[in-house]
């Protein structure tokens, strides 16, 4: 039996395939929780990620 996350064709213990399985399981419900939408936050690309902070037409770098 295949586990998830595992290196195709390695043998592993029955504790490393546990402890697999169980980051699995995390994995998925961490999926199935449903965020709320941002209020407030910036329109368009995450200014975080892109570097830019856009306030009233003026952009900033940091």
């Amino acid at each position: 039996m295949e586990v998830p996350g595992a290196a195709p064709g390695k043998v592993l213990t029955p504790a490393a395939k546990r402890a697999l399985e169980e980051a699995q399981v995390r994995r998925e419900a961490e999926a199935a929780v449903a965020r709320p939408a941002e209020e407030g936050g910036p329109a368009g690309p995450e200014p975080t990620r892109f570097g830019d902070w856009e306030r009233k037409g003026i952009a900033v770098d940091f």
